[in-house]
């Protein structure tokens, strides 16, 4: 099966601490069942089979603007078994 790399940031920013939906995503994310996951203060990754990634996204939507996000901004990448 295919893997997927998805990077994706929500918005409105808050550089004092993290909103609410910024939690929410990054809730989702790590207990989602994906093989590597990085967050940070403006940017997320996370890889995974097809089927997990795009679970974890469909999540990640939804739960992140029921939160308050205004704009998730999102790439999902095809990835070969060996890239990184």
């Amino acid at each position: 099966m295919e893997r997927l790399r998805v990077e994706f940031t929500t918005e409105p920013f808050d550089l004092d601490e993290a909103p609410a939906h910024a939690v929410v995503a990054r809730e989702v994310i790590q207990a989602a069942e994906l093989d590597a996951v990085d967050v940070g203060p403006f940017g997320n990754t996370a890889e995974g089979s097809a089927d997990a990634v795009l679970t974890a996204v469909d999540a990640l939507l939804r739960r992140s603007l029921e939160a308050g996000a205004t704009r998730v901004s999102l790439q999902v990448n095809v990835i070969g078994e060996g890239e990184k």
